[in-house]
């Protein structure tokens, strides 16, 4: 796999981020067409988008480096910036987003959970997306592997650059795969749920224990005190939120309580 589709000398342009573009432009169309069917503003979501891509852009930053050799970041500020090197986290994209919804809802008189079930068929779609964007990067890559679909990696992607010629697992597949059936599995049965949130919190479980499973396999990973899979720690408390939610939904179902976010 080779990270970089044109190499005109000062004019570099990267497979993660012709990716990353297509993820948002299907997830814009589709988050468009899901506003209508929920009673929303189609208008809202390009509103939303706009304040979201840059926050979710800095949260995905930010978490990684919080979680990676800060030092490094320490001595040289501006490789923060550098986002075309790799160094991205999708849990920190979510979280800039989950943000920033809160905000966007909270000032345009929007339900929360109404805008975060519109959102969420666009956003497992866009992660899956994004996954091959990760793979012909060469980040977010497996352990050594010998199974037979091992991949090796570009020997200029991150890699490459730590395993040399040696066949990875490719996670990032593995991933794209599994949030393509969770996004299929969601979007059939949108419309089975009348309350609001009933789509985001099954989204937060799913999305959750497919991590957890994926992250068995993946040797690009971030570390939380020292041994503890970051993303596995954050898979279990997606998991634990996504359930209370449900429970809460179904306890309150009849009920005229408005949204807690609003």
């Amino acid at each position: 796999m080779h990270p970089i589709l044109i190499d005109l000398g000062p004019i570099v342009i990267r497979w993660y981020g012709v990716m990353i573009a297509a993820a948002v432009v299907v997830g814009w169309r589709l988050a468009e067409k899901e506003a209508g069917r929920k009673g929303l503003d189609p208008r809202h979501i390009e509103r939303f988008l706009l304040l979201a891509l840059p926050a979710s852009l800095a949260g995905a930053r930010l978490y990684y480096v919080g979680f990676d050799d800060l030092s490094r970041f320490r001595t040289d500020p501006l490789s923060l910036l550098a986002i075309q090197e790799g160094g991205l986290a999708v849990h920190g994209a979510i979280l800039g987003g989950l943000i920033t919804a809160v905000v966007f809802s909270r000032l345009r008189g929007i339900p929360f959970l109404r805008l975060a079930d519109t959102l969420t068929p666009s956003l497992i779609l866009g992660q899956a997306v994004g996954r091959v964007g990760c793979f012909l990067n060469g980040d977010a890559f497996g352990r050594p592997t010998s199974l037979p679909w091992g991949v090796v990696f570009s020997s200029e992607s991150p890699a490459g650059t730590q395993y040399g010629s040696t066949p990875l697992h490719p996670t990032q597949l593995y991933e794209m795969a599994l949030c393509g059936l969770v996004f299929a599995f969601l979007w059939k049965r949108r419309r089975h749920g009348k309350e609001d949130g009933w789509l985001f919190f099954r989204y937060m479980i799913l999305y959750s224990g497919l991590r957890l499973f994926v992250e068995q396999f993946r040797a690009d990973r971030l570390i939380l005190l020292d041994h503890l899979p970051a993303a596995q720690v954050i898979g279990v408390i997606g998991i634990g939120l996504g359930v209370i939610g449900l429970i809460v939904l179904r306890a309150g179902r009849g009920s005229t309580r408005p949204d807690p976010l609003r």
